[in-house]
Protein backbone atom coordinates (compact mmCIF):
# COMPACT_ATOMS: atom_id res chain seq x y z
CA UNK A 1 0.00 0.00 0.00
CA UNK A 2 2.84 2.40 0.82
CA UNK A 3 4.43 1.61 -2.55
CA UNK A 4 1.07 2.28 -4.26
CA UNK A 5 0.76 5.80 -2.79
CA UNK A 6 4.41 6.43 -3.54
CA UNK A 7 3.82 5.65 -7.21
CA UNK A 8 0.51 7.51 -7.29
CA UNK A 9 1.58 10.82 -5.77
CA UNK A 10 5.23 10.84 -6.70
CA UNK A 11 8.42 10.42 -4.77
CA UNK A 12 8.83 12.69 -1.75
CA UNK A 13 11.32 15.45 -2.41
CA UNK A 14 14.13 15.78 0.11
CA UNK A 15 15.69 19.17 0.77
CA UNK A 16 18.79 18.48 2.81
CA UNK A 17 19.74 22.12 3.41
CA UNK A 18 16.54 22.67 5.41
CA UNK A 19 16.72 19.52 7.55
CA UNK A 20 17.34 21.58 10.71
CA UNK A 21 14.29 23.74 10.07
CA UNK A 22 12.18 20.66 9.32
CA UNK A 23 13.37 18.95 12.51
CA UNK A 24 12.56 22.11 14.50
CA UNK A 25 9.05 22.04 13.05
CA UNK A 26 8.62 18.38 14.05
CA UNK A 27 9.79 19.17 17.57
CA UNK A 28 7.39 22.12 17.86
CA UNK A 29 4.35 20.30 16.45
CA UNK A 30 4.57 16.89 18.03
CA UNK A 31 2.52 13.87 17.00
CA UNK A 32 0.32 14.23 20.07
CA UNK A 33 -0.72 17.75 18.97
CA UNK A 34 -1.30 16.98 15.29
CA UNK A 35 -3.64 14.53 13.61
CA UNK A 36 -3.27 13.92 9.88
CA UNK A 37 -6.01 12.49 7.68
CA UNK A 38 -6.31 12.16 3.90
CA UNK A 39 -8.16 15.46 3.55
CA UNK A 40 -7.42 17.51 6.69
CA UNK A 41 -4.79 18.24 9.28
CA UNK A 42 -5.87 18.91 12.87
CA UNK A 43 -3.65 21.18 15.00
CA UNK A 44 -4.95 21.69 18.51
CA UNK A 45 -8.47 23.13 18.25
CA UNK A 46 -8.02 24.15 14.59
CA UNK A 47 -8.44 22.17 11.42
CA UNK A 48 -6.36 22.94 8.32
CA UNK A 49 -6.62 21.94 4.66
CA UNK A 50 -4.02 22.61 1.97
CA UNK A 51 -4.65 23.16 -1.73
CA UNK A 52 -2.61 23.58 -4.90
CA UNK A 53 -3.46 25.37 -8.14
CA UNK A 54 -3.70 23.04 -11.11
CA UNK A 55 -4.82 25.32 -13.93
CA UNK A 56 -4.69 28.97 -15.01
CA UNK A 57 -6.50 30.80 -17.84
CA UNK A 58 -4.71 31.78 -21.03
CA UNK A 59 -4.31 35.35 -19.75
CA UNK A 60 -3.75 36.36 -16.13
CA UNK A 61 -4.92 39.88 -15.41
CA UNK A 62 -3.24 42.09 -12.85
CA UNK A 63 -4.88 41.77 -9.45
CA UNK A 64 -6.51 38.39 -10.08
CA UNK A 65 -5.20 37.13 -6.72
CA UNK A 66 -6.42 40.20 -4.82
CA UNK A 67 -9.72 38.68 -3.55
CA UNK A 68 -7.80 35.78 -2.01
CA UNK A 69 -5.09 37.94 -0.43
CA UNK A 70 -7.77 40.19 1.09
CA UNK A 71 -10.01 37.34 2.21
CA UNK A 72 -10.95 38.10 5.80
CA UNK A 73 -10.27 34.54 6.97
CA UNK A 74 -7.41 32.65 8.58
CA UNK A 75 -5.23 31.27 5.80
CA UNK A 76 -1.66 31.00 4.52
CA UNK A 77 -0.38 31.37 0.96
CA UNK A 78 2.95 30.21 -0.41
CA UNK A 79 4.36 30.77 -3.90
CA UNK A 80 7.38 28.85 -5.17
CA UNK A 81 9.14 30.13 -8.29
CA UNK A 82 11.77 27.87 -9.87
CA UNK A 83 13.66 29.40 -12.86
CA UNK A 84 14.08 27.21 -15.95
CA UNK A 85 17.20 27.44 -18.11
CA UNK A 86 16.26 29.26 -21.33
CA UNK A 87 18.58 27.26 -23.60
CA UNK A 88 16.99 23.98 -22.51
CA UNK A 89 13.50 25.39 -22.94
CA UNK A 90 14.20 26.64 -26.47
CA UNK A 91 15.18 23.13 -27.60
CA UNK A 92 11.93 21.75 -26.23
CA UNK A 93 9.98 24.61 -27.83
CA UNK A 94 11.55 23.94 -31.21
CA UNK A 95 10.41 20.32 -31.07
CA UNK A 96 6.92 21.24 -29.82
CA UNK A 97 6.43 23.95 -32.46
CA UNK A 98 7.44 21.48 -35.17
CA UNK A 99 4.91 18.93 -33.87
CA UNK A 100 2.03 21.40 -33.82
CA UNK A 101 2.98 22.82 -37.22
CA UNK A 102 3.02 19.28 -38.61
CA UNK A 103 -0.45 18.58 -37.20
CA UNK A 104 -1.83 21.77 -38.77
CA UNK A 105 -0.29 20.89 -42.15
CA UNK A 106 -1.71 17.34 -42.02
CA UNK A 107 -5.21 18.67 -41.36
CA UNK A 108 -4.91 21.10 -44.26
CA UNK A 109 -3.75 18.36 -46.66
CA UNK A 110 -6.65 16.12 -45.64
CA UNK A 111 -9.11 19.01 -46.12
CA UNK A 112 -10.22 18.92 -42.52
CA UNK A 113 -11.82 21.87 -40.78
CA UNK A 114 -9.28 24.16 -39.15
CA UNK A 115 -8.69 23.62 -35.42
CA UNK A 116 -8.65 27.03 -33.62
CA UNK A 117 -7.13 25.45 -30.51
CA UNK A 118 -4.13 24.13 -32.44
CA UNK A 119 -3.63 27.44 -34.26
CA UNK A 120 -3.82 29.42 -31.01
CA UNK A 121 -1.30 27.11 -29.34
CA UNK A 122 1.04 27.51 -32.34
CA UNK A 123 0.81 31.31 -32.22
CA UNK A 124 1.40 31.38 -28.46
CA UNK A 125 4.44 29.10 -28.71
CA UNK A 126 5.91 31.09 -31.58
CA UNK A 127 5.41 34.37 -29.75
CA UNK A 128 6.88 33.01 -26.51
CA UNK A 129 9.83 31.44 -28.33
CA UNK A 130 10.65 34.79 -29.94
CA UNK A 131 10.46 36.55 -26.57
CA UNK A 132 12.71 33.94 -24.97
CA UNK A 133 15.28 34.20 -27.76
CA UNK A 134 15.34 38.01 -27.40
CA UNK A 135 15.61 37.72 -23.59
CA UNK A 136 12.36 39.65 -23.16
CA UNK A 137 10.86 36.77 -21.21
CA UNK A 138 12.03 33.93 -18.98
CA UNK A 139 10.25 30.71 -18.09
CA UNK A 140 9.55 29.45 -14.57
CA UNK A 141 7.99 26.49 -12.80
CA UNK A 142 5.51 28.00 -10.38
CA UNK A 143 3.71 26.36 -7.48
CA UNK A 144 0.89 28.19 -5.68
CA UNK A 145 -0.28 26.57 -2.44
CA UNK A 146 -2.99 27.70 -0.02
CA UNK A 147 -3.77 26.42 3.49
CA UNK A 148 -7.15 27.30 4.98
CA UNK A 149 -8.02 27.06 8.68
CA UNK A 150 -11.37 26.55 10.37
CA UNK A 151 -12.94 25.79 13.73
CA UNK A 152 -14.38 22.53 12.38
CA UNK A 153 -14.86 20.71 9.09
CA UNK A 154 -18.16 22.47 8.38
CA UNK A 155 -16.56 25.88 8.84
CA UNK A 156 -13.64 24.81 6.66
CA UNK A 157 -15.97 23.61 3.87
CA UNK A 158 -17.70 26.99 3.88
CA UNK A 159 -14.39 28.88 3.55
CA UNK A 160 -13.28 26.46 0.82
CA UNK A 161 -16.47 27.10 -1.15
CA UNK A 162 -15.94 30.86 -0.87
CA UNK A 163 -12.31 30.60 -1.98
CA UNK A 164 -13.08 28.29 -4.92
CA UNK A 165 -15.87 30.50 -6.21
CA UNK A 166 -13.53 33.51 -6.18
CA UNK A 167 -10.79 31.69 -8.08
CA UNK A 168 -12.98 29.76 -10.50
CA UNK A 169 -14.71 32.99 -11.55
CA UNK A 170 -11.25 33.91 -12.86
CA UNK A 171 -10.73 30.43 -14.43
CA UNK A 172 -8.15 29.47 -11.80
CA UNK A 173 -8.76 25.97 -10.44
CA UNK A 174 -7.48 24.41 -7.20
CA UNK A 175 -7.51 20.92 -5.74
CA UNK A 176 -7.02 19.72 -2.16
CA UNK A 177 -3.74 17.90 -1.53
CA UNK A 178 -5.33 14.49 -0.89
CA UNK A 179 -3.12 12.16 1.14
CA UNK A 180 -0.49 14.93 1.10
CA UNK A 181 -1.84 17.24 3.77
CA UNK A 182 1.36 17.07 5.81
CA UNK A 183 3.48 17.91 2.75
CA UNK A 184 1.04 20.68 1.80
CA UNK A 185 1.13 22.19 5.29
CA UNK A 186 4.92 22.07 5.39
CA UNK A 187 5.06 23.68 1.93
CA UNK A 188 2.99 26.64 3.09
CA UNK A 189 4.61 27.41 6.43
CA UNK A 190 7.65 29.75 6.16
CA UNK A 191 10.40 27.12 5.98
CA UNK A 192 11.05 27.42 2.23
CA UNK A 193 10.39 23.73 1.47
CA UNK A 194 8.41 22.93 -1.69
CA UNK A 195 7.33 19.40 -0.81
CA UNK A 196 4.21 19.25 -2.99
CA UNK A 197 6.08 19.93 -6.26
CA UNK A 198 2.86 20.73 -8.17
CA UNK A 199 4.07 23.22 -10.76
CA UNK A 200 2.80 25.10 -13.79
CA UNK A 201 5.07 26.58 -16.47
CA UNK A 202 4.65 30.38 -16.60
CA UNK A 203 6.65 33.07 -18.33
CA UNK A 204 7.57 36.41 -16.77
CA UNK A 205 4.48 38.42 -17.80
CA UNK A 206 1.78 36.25 -16.17
CA UNK A 207 4.09 35.54 -13.24
CA UNK A 208 4.35 39.27 -12.56
CA UNK A 209 0.61 39.29 -11.80
CA UNK A 210 1.42 37.27 -8.65
CA UNK A 211 3.67 40.02 -7.27
CA UNK A 212 3.44 42.10 -5.27
CA UNK A 213 0.47 40.83 -3.33
CA UNK A 214 -2.35 43.12 -4.37
CA UNK A 215 -3.69 44.04 -0.97
CA UNK A 216 -5.70 47.08 0.07
CA UNK A 217 -3.20 49.57 1.40
CA UNK A 218 -3.07 53.23 2.25
CA UNK A 219 0.62 53.86 2.03
CA UNK A 220 1.39 57.18 0.36
CA UNK A 221 4.56 59.19 -0.22
CA UNK A 222 3.65 61.79 2.39
CA UNK A 223 1.46 62.09 5.44
CA UNK A 224 1.41 60.74 8.97
CA UNK A 225 1.35 57.20 10.29
CA UNK A 226 -2.17 56.27 11.38
CA UNK A 227 -1.40 52.65 12.18
CA UNK A 228 -0.62 49.18 10.85
CA UNK A 229 -2.66 47.39 8.17
CA UNK A 230 -3.92 44.26 9.92
CA UNK A 231 -4.25 42.40 6.60
CA UNK A 232 -0.64 42.61 5.45
CA UNK A 233 1.23 44.56 8.19
CA UNK A 234 1.93 47.46 5.81
CA UNK A 235 1.98 51.01 7.18
CA UNK A 236 -1.15 53.15 6.90
CA UNK A 237 0.51 56.43 5.90
CA UNK A 238 -1.89 59.11 4.81
CA UNK A 239 -2.25 62.85 4.39
CA UNK A 240 -5.78 64.09 5.04
CA UNK A 241 -4.93 67.35 3.25
CA UNK A 242 -4.42 65.45 -0.03
CA UNK A 243 -8.12 64.49 -0.22
CA UNK A 244 -11.05 66.42 -1.74
CA UNK A 245 -11.93 67.59 1.78
CA UNK A 246 -9.87 67.42 4.95
CA UNK A 247 -12.52 66.13 7.34
CA UNK A 248 -12.77 62.91 9.33
CA UNK A 249 -15.24 61.16 11.63
CA UNK A 250 -14.28 58.66 14.34
CA UNK A 251 -16.87 56.31 15.85
CA UNK A 252 -16.26 53.89 18.74
CA UNK A 253 -17.68 52.78 22.05
CA UNK A 254 -16.28 54.23 25.27
CA UNK A 255 -12.83 52.85 26.04
CA UNK A 256 -12.13 51.62 22.49
CA UNK A 257 -9.32 54.13 21.96
CA UNK A 258 -10.94 56.78 19.77
CA UNK A 259 -9.54 59.80 21.67
CA UNK A 260 -6.21 58.00 21.93
CA UNK A 261 -6.10 57.55 18.14
CA UNK A 262 -6.93 61.21 17.53
CA UNK A 263 -4.35 62.40 20.08
CA UNK A 264 -1.77 60.32 18.25
CA UNK A 265 -2.75 61.97 14.95
CA UNK A 266 -2.58 65.41 16.60
CA UNK A 267 0.89 64.74 18.00
CA UNK A 268 2.20 63.60 14.61
CA UNK A 269 0.42 66.37 12.68
CA UNK A 270 2.17 69.02 14.77
CA UNK A 271 5.46 67.89 13.22
CA UNK A 272 4.15 68.79 9.76
CA UNK A 273 3.39 72.47 10.42
CA UNK A 274 -0.29 71.89 11.19
CA UNK A 275 -2.00 74.06 13.78
CA UNK A 276 -4.43 72.06 15.92
CA UNK A 277 -7.42 73.34 17.91
CA UNK A 278 -9.31 70.91 20.17
CA UNK A 279 -12.69 71.02 21.93
CA UNK A 280 -12.20 68.74 24.91
CA UNK A 281 -15.36 67.94 26.93
CA UNK A 282 -13.59 65.59 29.38
CA UNK A 283 -10.18 67.20 30.08
CA UNK A 284 -8.34 64.44 28.20
CA UNK A 285 -5.96 66.67 26.26
CA UNK A 286 -4.42 68.76 29.07
CA UNK A 287 -1.30 66.62 29.42
CA UNK A 288 -0.80 66.66 25.63
CA UNK A 289 -1.10 70.47 25.52
CA UNK A 290 1.40 70.90 28.35
CA UNK A 291 3.84 68.38 26.83
CA UNK A 292 4.09 70.20 23.49
CA UNK A 293 3.94 73.75 24.86
CA UNK A 294 0.38 74.44 23.70
CA UNK A 295 -2.31 76.59 25.29
CA UNK A 296 -4.97 75.10 27.51
CA UNK A 297 -8.15 77.04 28.31
CA UNK A 298 -10.50 75.68 30.95
CA UNK A 299 -13.92 77.06 30.03
CA UNK A 300 -16.51 77.19 32.84
CA UNK A 301 -18.81 79.64 34.58
CA UNK A 302 -16.10 80.46 37.11
CA UNK A 303 -13.17 80.34 34.68
CA UNK A 304 -10.85 83.27 34.06
CA UNK A 305 -11.00 82.47 30.34
CA UNK A 306 -13.87 84.13 28.48
CA UNK A 307 -15.10 84.33 24.90
CA UNK A 308 -17.40 87.11 23.75
CA UNK A 309 -19.73 85.63 21.10
CA UNK A 310 -20.19 89.13 19.64
CA UNK A 311 -16.54 89.30 18.57
CA UNK A 312 -16.34 89.71 14.81
CA UNK A 313 -13.18 89.34 12.81
CA UNK A 314 -12.68 90.43 9.26
CA UNK A 315 -12.15 87.52 6.94
CA UNK A 316 -9.47 87.26 4.27
CA UNK A 317 -9.13 89.81 1.49
CA UNK A 318 -11.48 87.96 -0.85
CA UNK A 319 -14.52 88.44 1.46
CA UNK A 320 -15.88 91.93 2.25
CA UNK A 321 -16.68 92.95 5.83
CA UNK A 322 -20.38 93.33 5.01
CA UNK A 323 -20.58 89.65 4.09
CA UNK A 324 -18.67 88.65 7.23
CA UNK A 325 -21.02 90.73 9.41
CA UNK A 326 -24.18 89.20 7.89
CA UNK A 327 -22.79 85.70 8.29
CA UNK A 328 -21.84 86.41 11.89
CA UNK A 329 -25.32 87.73 12.75
CA UNK A 330 -26.87 84.56 11.29
CA UNK A 331 -24.66 82.47 13.57
CA UNK A 332 -25.62 84.65 16.55
CA UNK A 333 -29.32 84.11 15.80
CA UNK A 334 -28.59 80.37 15.96
CA UNK A 335 -26.81 80.84 19.29
CA UNK A 336 -29.73 82.84 20.75
CA UNK A 337 -32.12 80.16 19.51
CA UNK A 338 -30.15 77.52 21.46
CA UNK A 339 -29.99 79.72 24.58
CA UNK A 340 -33.74 80.40 24.46
CA UNK A 341 -34.69 76.79 23.80
CA UNK A 342 -36.20 77.76 20.46
CA UNK A 343 -37.76 80.85 18.85
CA UNK A 344 -41.03 81.51 17.08
CA UNK A 345 -40.79 83.08 13.58
CA UNK A 346 -41.79 86.44 15.09
CA UNK A 347 -39.14 86.16 17.83
CA UNK A 348 -36.57 85.13 15.25
CA UNK A 349 -37.23 88.33 13.28
CA UNK A 350 -37.01 90.46 16.44
CA UNK A 351 -33.68 88.87 17.45
CA UNK A 352 -32.24 89.43 13.96
CA UNK A 353 -33.21 93.11 14.01
CA UNK A 354 -31.97 93.56 17.58
CA UNK A 355 -28.56 92.10 16.72
CA UNK A 356 -28.15 94.51 13.80
CA UNK A 357 -29.04 97.46 16.05
CA UNK A 358 -26.70 96.20 18.80
CA UNK A 359 -23.74 96.37 16.40
CA UNK A 360 -24.92 99.75 15.11
CA UNK A 361 -24.70 101.12 18.68
CA UNK A 362 -20.97 100.40 18.49
CA UNK A 363 -20.74 102.00 15.03
CA UNK A 364 -20.37 98.60 13.39
CA UNK A 365 -22.34 98.43 10.15
CA UNK A 366 -21.93 96.85 6.73
CA UNK A 367 -20.06 99.99 5.65
CA UNK A 368 -17.49 99.70 8.44
CA UNK A 369 -13.90 98.85 7.63
CA UNK A 370 -11.99 97.17 10.47
CA UNK A 371 -8.74 97.71 8.56
CA UNK A 372 -9.02 101.48 8.97
CA UNK A 373 -11.05 101.88 12.17
CA UNK A 374 -10.87 100.32 15.60
CA UNK A 375 -13.88 98.17 16.37
CA UNK A 376 -15.05 97.44 19.91
CA UNK A 377 -17.53 94.57 19.82
CA UNK A 378 -20.70 94.73 21.96
CA UNK A 379 -21.52 92.33 24.80
CA UNK A 380 -24.58 90.21 25.46
CA UNK A 381 -25.76 92.84 27.98
CA UNK A 382 -25.78 95.41 25.13
CA UNK A 383 -28.00 93.08 23.12
CA UNK A 384 -30.28 92.72 26.17
CA UNK A 385 -30.56 96.51 26.46
CA UNK A 386 -31.54 96.86 22.77
CA UNK A 387 -33.99 93.99 23.06
CA UNK A 388 -35.60 95.58 26.10
CA UNK A 389 -36.44 98.73 24.15
CA UNK A 390 -38.01 96.88 21.20
CA UNK A 391 -41.70 96.15 20.82
CA UNK A 392 -42.32 92.46 21.43
CA UNK A 393 -38.96 91.98 23.13
CA UNK A 394 -40.18 91.81 26.75
CA UNK A 395 -40.40 88.02 26.93
CA UNK A 396 -37.06 87.61 25.15
CA UNK A 397 -35.44 90.06 27.57
CA UNK A 398 -36.57 88.05 30.57
CA UNK A 399 -35.30 84.81 29.05
CA UNK A 400 -31.90 86.29 28.12
CA UNK A 401 -31.36 87.90 31.54
CA UNK A 402 -30.16 84.65 33.14
CA UNK A 403 -27.14 84.76 30.80
CA UNK A 404 -26.32 88.41 31.59
CA UNK A 405 -26.86 88.45 35.36
CA UNK A 406 -25.89 86.08 38.11
CA UNK A 407 -23.96 82.82 37.83
CA UNK A 408 -24.39 82.20 34.12
CA UNK A 409 -22.94 85.57 33.10
CA UNK A 410 -19.38 84.60 33.94
CA UNK A 411 -18.46 82.96 30.66
CA UNK A 412 -20.66 84.59 28.05
CA UNK A 413 -20.96 88.27 29.02
CA UNK A 414 -17.34 89.39 29.23
CA UNK A 415 -14.74 90.53 26.68
CA UNK A 416 -12.68 87.75 25.11
CA UNK A 417 -9.30 87.09 26.67
CA UNK A 418 -8.20 83.94 24.82
CA UNK A 419 -5.54 83.92 22.12
CA UNK A 420 -5.55 80.92 19.79
CA UNK A 421 -2.46 81.88 17.78
CA UNK A 422 -0.50 78.82 18.85
CA UNK A 423 0.48 75.47 17.35
CA UNK A 424 -1.85 73.62 19.74
CA UNK A 425 -4.85 75.11 21.53
CA UNK A 426 -7.22 73.10 23.75
CA UNK A 427 -10.58 74.30 25.08
CA UNK A 428 -11.69 72.12 27.99
CA UNK A 429 -15.41 72.00 28.80
CA UNK A 430 -15.37 69.37 31.55
CA UNK A 431 -16.28 71.87 34.28
CA UNK A 432 -19.04 73.50 32.23
CA UNK A 433 -22.57 72.53 33.28
CA UNK A 434 -24.14 69.96 30.96
CA UNK A 435 -27.02 72.31 30.17
CA UNK A 436 -24.58 74.90 28.85
CA UNK A 437 -22.17 72.59 27.00
CA UNK A 438 -23.94 72.78 23.61
CA UNK A 439 -24.02 76.59 23.88
CA UNK A 440 -20.36 76.74 24.91
CA UNK A 441 -19.31 74.44 22.08
CA UNK A 442 -21.24 76.57 19.61
CA UNK A 443 -19.65 79.80 20.88
CA UNK A 444 -16.12 78.34 20.84
CA UNK A 445 -16.44 76.85 17.35
CA UNK A 446 -17.82 80.14 16.04
CA UNK A 447 -14.89 82.00 17.62
CA UNK A 448 -12.49 79.51 16.01
CA UNK A 449 -14.26 79.86 12.66
CA UNK A 450 -13.79 83.63 12.75
CA UNK A 451 -10.08 83.21 13.47
CA UNK A 452 -9.70 80.60 10.71
CA UNK A 453 -11.21 82.91 8.11
CA UNK A 454 -8.93 85.76 9.14
CA UNK A 455 -5.60 83.99 8.54
CA UNK A 456 -5.00 81.19 6.03
CA UNK A 457 -3.04 78.35 7.65
CA UNK A 458 -3.15 74.54 7.59
CA UNK A 459 -5.29 73.68 10.61
CA UNK A 460 -7.04 70.74 12.20
CA UNK A 461 -10.10 71.31 14.38
CA UNK A 462 -10.87 68.35 16.68
CA UNK A 463 -14.34 68.16 18.23
CA UNK A 464 -14.43 65.35 20.79
CA UNK A 465 -17.78 63.97 21.94
CA UNK A 466 -19.47 65.69 19.01
CA UNK A 467 -22.83 64.19 20.00
CA UNK A 468 -23.19 67.20 22.32
CA UNK A 469 -23.43 69.40 19.23
CA UNK A 470 -25.79 66.98 17.47
CA UNK A 471 -28.40 67.42 20.22
CA UNK A 472 -29.45 70.80 18.81
CA UNK A 473 -30.41 71.49 15.21
CA UNK A 474 -28.53 74.81 15.20
CA UNK A 475 -25.27 73.39 16.56
CA UNK A 476 -25.50 70.37 14.24
CA UNK A 477 -26.18 72.66 11.28
CA UNK A 478 -23.19 74.80 12.20
CA UNK A 479 -21.01 71.68 12.43
CA UNK A 480 -22.11 70.67 8.93
CA UNK A 481 -21.32 74.15 7.58
CA UNK A 482 -17.78 73.82 9.01
CA UNK A 483 -17.40 70.47 7.26
CA UNK A 484 -18.56 71.93 3.95
CA UNK A 485 -16.74 75.28 4.04
CA UNK A 486 -13.56 74.36 5.92
CA UNK A 487 -11.61 73.28 2.82
CA UNK A 488 -11.67 76.82 1.43
CA UNK A 489 -9.76 78.00 4.50
CA UNK A 490 -7.38 74.99 4.71
CA UNK A 491 -9.26 73.60 7.72
CA UNK A 492 -9.77 69.92 8.48
CA UNK A 493 -12.57 68.96 10.85
CA UNK A 494 -12.09 65.83 13.00
CA UNK A 495 -15.37 64.75 14.60
CA UNK A 496 -15.28 62.13 17.38
CA UNK A 497 -18.22 60.50 19.11
CA UNK A 498 -19.11 57.46 21.17
CA UNK A 499 -22.85 57.98 20.88
CA UNK A 500 -23.24 56.75 17.31
CA UNK A 501 -27.02 56.50 17.63
CA UNK A 502 -27.53 60.21 18.40
CA UNK A 503 -25.10 61.18 15.65
CA UNK A 504 -26.74 59.09 12.93
CA UNK A 505 -30.29 59.89 14.03
CA UNK A 506 -29.66 63.59 13.49
CA UNK A 507 -30.61 64.81 9.98
CA UNK A 508 -27.12 66.34 9.83
CA UNK A 509 -25.26 63.16 10.82
CA UNK A 510 -25.13 61.41 7.43
CA UNK A 511 -24.25 64.66 5.54
CA UNK A 512 -21.33 65.21 7.93
CA UNK A 513 -20.11 61.66 7.22
CA UNK A 514 -20.44 62.09 3.44
CA UNK A 515 -18.49 65.35 3.72
CA UNK A 516 -15.67 63.55 5.55
CA UNK A 517 -13.08 61.87 3.34
CA UNK A 518 -11.70 59.86 6.28
CA UNK A 519 -13.78 57.62 8.54
CA UNK A 520 -12.32 55.64 11.43
CA UNK A 521 -14.43 52.91 12.99
CA UNK A 522 -13.06 51.22 16.11
CA UNK A 523 -14.76 48.66 18.36
CA UNK A 524 -18.55 48.99 18.15
CA UNK A 525 -21.54 48.08 20.27
CA UNK A 526 -23.97 45.37 19.06
CA UNK A 527 -26.82 47.88 19.50
CA UNK A 528 -25.45 50.23 16.82
CA UNK A 529 -23.49 47.92 14.51
CA UNK A 530 -26.44 47.25 12.17
CA UNK A 531 -26.96 50.95 11.59
CA UNK A 532 -23.23 51.43 10.96
CA UNK A 533 -23.20 48.45 8.60
CA UNK A 534 -25.94 50.04 6.52
CA UNK A 535 -24.33 53.50 6.61
CA UNK A 536 -20.84 52.31 5.58
CA UNK A 537 -21.89 49.30 3.43
CA UNK A 538 -19.91 46.89 5.60
CA UNK A 539 -19.69 43.19 4.79
CA UNK A 540 -20.59 40.60 7.40
CA UNK A 541 -16.88 39.93 8.00
CA UNK A 542 -16.20 43.66 8.53
CA UNK A 543 -19.18 43.88 10.87
CA UNK A 544 -17.86 41.08 13.08
CA UNK A 545 -14.35 42.52 12.89
CA UNK A 546 -15.63 45.74 14.51
CA UNK A 547 -17.54 43.80 17.16
CA UNK A 548 -14.52 41.67 18.08
CA UNK A 549 -11.78 44.31 17.79
CA UNK A 550 -9.51 45.04 20.72
CA UNK A 551 -8.63 48.53 21.98
CA UNK A 552 -7.05 50.56 19.18
CA UNK A 553 -8.25 48.21 16.43
CA UNK A 554 -10.87 48.80 13.77
CA UNK A 555 -11.26 50.00 10.20
CA UNK A 556 -9.82 53.01 8.40
CA UNK A 557 -11.68 54.47 5.40
CA UNK A 558 -10.02 57.00 3.09
CA UNK A 559 -11.72 57.88 -0.17
CA UNK A 560 -12.65 54.65 -1.96
CA UNK A 561 -10.24 52.47 0.05
CA UNK A 562 -10.57 50.93 3.48
CA UNK A 563 -8.36 48.64 5.53
CA UNK A 564 -8.38 46.95 8.92
CA UNK A 565 -6.08 48.98 11.14
CA UNK A 566 -4.25 48.64 14.43
CA UNK A 567 -3.08 51.87 16.06
CA UNK A 568 0.42 51.54 17.50
CA UNK A 569 2.27 54.40 19.26
CA UNK A 570 5.89 54.63 20.28
CA UNK A 571 6.75 54.48 23.99
CA UNK A 572 7.29 58.25 24.19
CA UNK A 573 4.02 59.00 22.38
CA UNK A 574 2.14 56.65 24.68
CA UNK A 575 3.50 58.45 27.76
CA UNK A 576 2.19 61.76 26.39
CA UNK A 577 -1.26 60.77 25.12
CA UNK A 578 -2.42 57.97 27.40
CA UNK A 579 -5.70 58.44 29.25
CA UNK A 580 -5.59 55.13 31.14
CA UNK A 581 -5.97 56.13 34.83
CA UNK A 582 -3.66 53.36 36.09
CA UNK A 583 -1.00 54.33 33.56
CA UNK A 584 -1.32 58.03 34.43
CA UNK A 585 -0.86 57.26 38.13
CA UNK A 586 2.19 55.13 37.33
CA UNK A 587 3.70 57.96 35.27
CA UNK A 588 3.09 60.49 38.08
CA UNK A 589 4.62 58.14 40.62
CA UNK A 590 7.68 57.61 38.43
CA UNK A 591 8.14 61.38 38.05
CA UNK A 592 7.84 61.95 41.79
CA UNK A 593 10.47 59.29 42.47
CA UNK A 594 12.74 60.86 39.85
CA UNK A 595 12.42 64.26 41.60
CA UNK A 596 13.31 62.69 44.95
CA UNK A 597 16.46 61.19 43.46
CA UNK A 598 17.60 64.64 42.42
Amino acid sequence: MAEFFKNLFGKKTEVKKDEKVDQSFKNTVSSSAMRISSKNLEIGDRIARSYFVISYPRYLNEGWISPIINLDKMYDVSIFVHPIETARVLKQFQKKVAEIQSQISDREEKGMVRDPQLETAFQDLESLRDDLQQAQEKLFSVGLYITLYGKDEKDLDRVESEMKSMLESRLVYVRPALFQQEEGFKSVIPTGNDLLQVHTKLNSSPLSSFFPFISFDLTSDKGILYGINRHNSSLVLFDRFSLPNYNSVTFAISGAGKSYAVKLEVLRSLMFDTEVIILDPEKEYEHLANAVGGRYFNISLSSEHNINPFDIMASSDDEPFSSALRSHIIHLVGMIRIMMGGLTPEEDAIVDRALTETYALKDITEESDPKTQEIEPPLLSDFEMVLKGMEGGESLTQRISKYTKGTWSGFINKPSNVDINQKLVVFSLRDMEDELKPIAMYIITNHIWNAVRKRLQKRLLVIDEAWWMMKSEDTASFLLSLAKRGRKYYLGLATITQDVGDFLNSPYGIPIITNSSIQILLKQSPTTIDKLQKTFNLTEEEKFLLLESNVGEGMFFAGMKHVAIKIIPSYTEDQIITSDPSQILAIKKERQETKKDF
